[in-house]
């Protein structure tokens, strides 16, 4: 039994490094540049052109992923379940309405899927 424990812990370390990544684009960096370095990056103002691009993937990648949560067993469902559940803001920040609507839509997602199995 101890080691179907530390499986779970191991799975539950994995599962935060995992999220923590988010945070940083992936691993990329810190989004914000140390106190003493801190300069204003000038972002350019996407076109439209643009937005309608990223929309259109964004609705390639969402049925891509419901096809994929339609083939899903019941634990990797649950999982997914559990995931929504970990989207929050950063400790000393308050939830955003754009943080607890990604929530919602994951499982959304997930219930979505659930008409394709």
């Amino acid at each position: 039994m101890p080691h179907q424990n530390s499986e779970s812990s191991s799975e539950a370390l994995q599962r935060q490094q995992a999220l923590s990544r988010w945070d940083n684009e992936g691993g990329a960096g810190p989004a914000v540049a140390p106190a003493g370095n801190r300069k204003q990056v000038p972002t350019p103002d996407m076109s439209n052109a643009d937005l309608v691009a990223l929309r259109v993937r964004v609705i390639a990648l969402e049925n891509l992923l419901i096809s994929l949560l339609a083939t899903a067993s019941d634990q990797q469902l649950e999982l997914a379940r559990e995931m929504a559940g970990y989207i929050s803001p950063r400790p000393g920040f308050t939830h955003h309405p754009l943080t607890i609507h990604a929530s919602a839509h994951m499982i959304d997602l997930i219930e979505r899927s659930s008409r394709f199995q």
